[in-house]
């Protein structure tokens, strides 16, 4: 099994910056991508963005392209998401998650962390 730890998040103000951080622990072997999603109230989940721990360009969904960065650490198994320009529809609960590529992180991944709270402000 493969245990992933969010950090981060919290609250910030429309046009402000957050940072979240994953770190994954348990059997890492498995993993080849990693990347998060986000899910608001009463929505269903949406990708965010991901990443291979083997490097390559990362993968981000049209609305966080520009906003988002995704970096890797994979020497740590760690990956971390950088948001800049907040606006309050970002307003969710990010998961981290992880998989063998970055498509089944996408779309199917078999590993996610328990979430952290990120709420802009406006």
């Amino acid at each position: 099994q493969v245990q992933l730890v969010e950090s981060g998040g919290g609250l910030a103000q429309a046009g402000g910056s957050l940072r979240l951080s994953c770190a994954a622990s348990g059997r890492t072997s498995s993993i080849m991508a990693m990347g998060w999603f986000r899910q608001a109230p009463g929505k269903e989940r949406e990708f965010v963005a991901a990443i291979s721990t083997r490097g390559g360009h990362p993968d981000y969904a049209d609305p966080m392209k520009g906003r988002f960065t995704i970096t890797r650490d994979g020497a740590k198994n760690a990956v971390s998401l950088q948001m800049d320009n907040l606006t309050p529809e970002d307003t969710a609960v990010y998961y981290c998650a992880a998989g063998s590529s970055t498509s089944v992180v996408r779309f199917r991944p078999p590993y996610r962390g328990q979430g952290t709270q990120v709420t802009v402000s406006s």
